[in-house]
């Protein structure tokens, strides 16, 4: 593998493998990650770190766990060794949480929970990252520790308020990191580093023990080096929480797998930026080459004038609420800026309050209109870049030019994916961002892999459906459901999960189905003289289960189907009339042996 203390660390993926392998123990990957992060010598990106002998201390206990347990261990921890960072606002036991204010400061005794849940998968936490003070900025430079130098041009932001957590995963310092997103805070650092930033549907991640901004607003946010990294990190970190009165139990869509309706802004805003309205229009212009893609135009108006709504309207008081009493008595303490847009909270009454919240609605009900028929949104996912010291001279301004394609996505409950697109003539990275409606995690996951290639790493992992917080039902496929088979894309559309390759009981006989289209094989319970026929189990969310059904066509049904080993399960049966004639291909033992003896 790559010298991590020269290229930093590989991927999620790739770092697993090698642990897989024998090349690499996380004990080694530790040694030589302290080394790059003394070489990069970036100390604004930090705020604190784990002690190092507690770190290897942590490296060397997954390491005798690996030579204890081999290869089960992966299973058990699915990020096993796995290097990261969370964002000063979240909280780490015995570390100091200070959302960038010195004085704000407090050491928790417990863990958030999101933090609680990746260590349990085996990752290993490195320290925690600096941001824009409380969670207030989509610059990188409203932090007393320092402005926060981009990845890739150290005299350009980077991004945030995300913003150490960001470049630490850009400079290869962890695998992947913990930031939080209100206004575009774990997209905008995302876009300026050119690596991936997954913004989860709201209350799909707790944010129990997160510092908040706008509580109504915010979520937890994932940066990684690749898509499917990303979603790996999500498989642990998300899910229920009942101590978060702010999570839900999210009702997931399931992926496309035909075909994919993309609207983009009929007038994009790049606030005369040439170069990255080249870099956008390049990316267009490839996904309309493929046959898979079908791109149309919408008025943006509706999320522009929701986005202004976050900080020129009565939301600014809830970050006054989140707040309040630090500042009423440590204003003089905080960033001049920060204090600034937080004190703004106090101009706002009920009234006010209430008559934003109808116009948002109807800014939401319009936008619902504009996407009506579009399976996702994409959009830049900033409109252009800017240097730190373009930002320090007009701070407020140029702030809210980064948040113009992400503002409103919180507003208007969508999940988001910034993922890297076509690079900047001038050599800087550009980022895009898929938007979809609540619960479009895995569908914009899936369609980043397929049709943005650069976001999907060398060791692309399929994103397949987070762990089930739901009523599930599992069914047996015997024919064309299969997985690589026709009509398997019926099951991944709803949402379903693979649970097993297997066999039914040695009581069935399997027929290929004359005249079907496509060719699909016949299943009968047959009783004594029947054989073991190989099918697979797959999982799919009960709600879908009556459609799916619905479009069964006969002779084909869904019955019972004994599963070797005793048992049951719903799936694929046949009508015995449609038998007759039908050839028996029993000997072969399955649809898919058969299908290759042809």
């Amino acid at each position: 593998m790559n010298d991590i203390r020269i290229h930093g660390l590989p991927a999620l993926h790739a770092l697993r493998a090698d642990y897989a392998s024998g090349r690499l123990t996380p004990g080694e990957t530790v040694a030589a990650l302290l080394q790059r992060i003394a070489a990069v010598d970036r100390p604004e990106i930090w705020i604190s770190r784990v002690d190092e002998a507690a770190l290897r201390d942590r490296a060397q206990a997954l390491d005798a766990q690996l030579a204890a347990e081999g290869a089960a261990v992966f299973a058990k921890l699915p990020l096993f060794g796995v290097p990261f960072a969370v964002k000063d606002n979240i909280d780490v036991a015995g570390m100091p949480t200070t959302a960038a204010c010195p004085a704000f400061a407090y050491t928790p005794q417990r863990s958030s929970t999101v933090v609680e849940q990746l260590l349990a998968a085996g990752a290993i936490l490195v320290g925690k990252t600096n941001l824009d003070q409380f969670a207030t900025g989509l610059v990188g430079t409203r932090s007393p520790y320092g402005a926060v130098r981009n990845a890739h041009a150290p005299d350009q932001v980077s991004g945030g308020s995300s913003s150490g957590s960001g470049v630490a995963v850009a400079l290869g310092l962890v695998c992947f990191s913990l930031g939080t997103d209100t206004a575009g805070s774990g997209r905008v650092p995302a876009g300026l580093n050119g690596i991936v930033g997954l913004k989860p549907t709201r209350g799909l991640i707790s944010a129990r023990g997160v510092v908040p901004a706008c509580r109504t607003l915010d979520c937890v946010s994932i940066f990684a080096q690749t898509v499917s990294d990303a979603w790996t990190v999500l498989q642990s970190a998300g899910g229920y929480d009942a101590e978060d009165g702010y999570s839900r139990r999210i009702t997931m869509l399931g992926t496309n797998c035909r075909r994919y309706r993309i609207a983009v802004p009929a007038v994009p805003e790049f606030y005369g930026d040439s170069i990255a309205e080249a870099a956008f229009s390049a990316t267009l212009e490839r996904l309309r080459a493929l046959p898979s893609v079908e791109i149309g135009q919408i008025d943006f108006t509706p999320f522009a004038q929701a986005a202004s709504l976050l900080y020129q309207g009565p939301w600014v008081a809830e970050r006054l609420a989140a707040v309040g009493e630090f500042y009423a008595s440590h204003r003089d303490a905080m960033d001049p800026t920060v204090a600034g847009i937080v004190g703004q909270g106090a101009n706002y009454d009920a009234v006010a309050t209430f008559n934003a919240q109808y116009s948002l609605a109807d800014l939401r009900r319009a936008a619902e209109n504009e996407l009506q028929g579009y399976d996702l949104l994409l959009v830049p996912t900033t409109p252009t870049r800017h240097t730190i010291a373009a930002v320090q001279a007009d701070p407020v301004r140029l702030n809210s030019q980064l948040g113009y394609y992400t503002n409103f996505v919180n507003f208007f409950d969508m999940a988001a994916l910034a993922v890297p697109s076509d690079e900047r003539s001038d050599g800087h990275p550009a980022g895009v961002t898929l938007i979809g409606p609540c619960g479009a995690d895995q569908l914009l996951a899936a369609a980043a892999q397929a049709l943005l290639p650069q976001s999907a790493g060398a060791t692309a992992v399929a994103a397949d459906p987070l762990p089930f917080d739901e009523p599930t039902v599992q069914l047996a496929v015997v024919g064309a459901h299969l997985d690589g088979q026709p009509l398997n894309w019926q099951l991944l559309e709803r949402g379903a999960r693979k649970r097993e390759s297997t066999q039914t009981a040695a009581a069935y006989r399997l027929y290929a189905l004359p005249d079907t289209v496509p060719p699909k094989p016949g299943l009968a319970r047959v009783g004594e003289g029947g054989e073991r026929i190989a099918i697979e189990v797959w999982e799919l969310p009960l709600r879908r289960f009556g459609e799916f059904v619905a479009d069964v066509p006969p002779p084909l049904a869904i019955g019972s189907v004994e599963l070797d080993g005793g048992r049951w399960v719903k799936g694929f049966v046949c009508e015995p009339a449609a038998l007759q004639g039908a050839s028996d291909i029993s000997g072969f033992g399955g649809w898919k042996a058969y299908l290759a003896s042809r």
